[in-house]
């Protein structure tokens, strides 16, 4: 369907064989590696990033075990206690992690008061970025703390028209924003998308954001071909393919 191939910078693995944990009373259905794979068939994905989900919580198998399974050009954005110990950072950055994510939205992730300690740590030891799943409206409380962090990633665009005035000044400093989640926004998302390249082509990164858990629409193929259509070749192959790449270095052929 498309004849460039694509990173993609945002999905999840579910598998109820490892531990899951009810958010709000929600947890999501199984999405295994083979489902992922059939439904970006089309899409020539080849790389990307598996991203914990409020859900998972701390667990490390799961994540590890799908990285297994998608192989080379792969990596991981994993959710980890203040407590982990450098040993056991240094071994998941081995192993394929290259982020750690606060999930202020949802919950299940590290407190964020522990942002600044555990963000700088995990940059000097294996230059790990910290990624967030925030609605915008919030940065102004943290933007003393993302300010001190070398490099940050914003989920979903941020996903709030009232915060958009916060999450651009970020971009500006050098954030990286993840295009993904569309349904989740609450703004016209080429509007912003070109807002931010405007300002860094190297900040965007789109994902697929499969399976999509609680928005209210699933990732389709017209999301993918949005940018497609309404980029220049050179920033959509930015947006797709060579910022992530840049941003997360997986290791093996992309």
């Amino acid at each position: 369907m498309f004849d460039k191939p694509v990173f993609d910078a945002h999905l999840h693995i579910i598998d109820h064989r490892f531990p899951l944990q009810p958010n709000e009373g929600y947890l999501p259905a199984d999405f295994s590696v083979a489902d992922y794979q059939q439904q970006v068939g089309p899409l020539n994905i080849q790389g990307g990033a598996v991203v914990s989900g409020s859900f998972q919580g701390f667990d490390q198998v799961y994540l590890l075990e799908a990285l297994k399974q998608l192989g080379p050009g792969y990596v991981g954005v994993t959710q980890i206690p203040a407590s982990t110990t450098d040993e056991e950072i240094i071994a998941l950055h081995n192993a394929g992690i290259r982020a750690v994510r606060f999930n202020v939205q949802r919950g299940g992730s590290e407190s964020v008061k522990f942002l600044e300690q555990l963000g700088l740590r995990v940059y000097d030891l294996v230059k790990w970025h910290v990624e967030l799943y925030v609605d915008s409206r919030q940065l102004p409380g943290l933007s003393t703390t993302l300010h001190k962090l070398p490099a940050v990633v914003i989920d979903h665009l941020g996903l709030s028209k009232a915060g958009l005035k916060y999450l651009l000044p970020l971009v500006e400093k050098g954030a990286r924003v993840k295009a993904t989640g569309f349904s989740r926004c609450d703004f016209d998302v080429l509007t912003a998308m070109r807002q931010i390249t405007a300002i860094n082509a190297g900040a965007l990164l789109f994902g697929t954001d499969l399976p999509s858990t609680r928005a209210p629409r699933p990732f389709a193929a017209t999301d993918l071909q949005l940018i497609l259509n309404n980029f220049p070749t050179d920033i959509a192959a930015k947006i797709c393919r060579e910022n992530a790449l840049a941003l997360y270095k997986p290791v093996g052929k992309n």
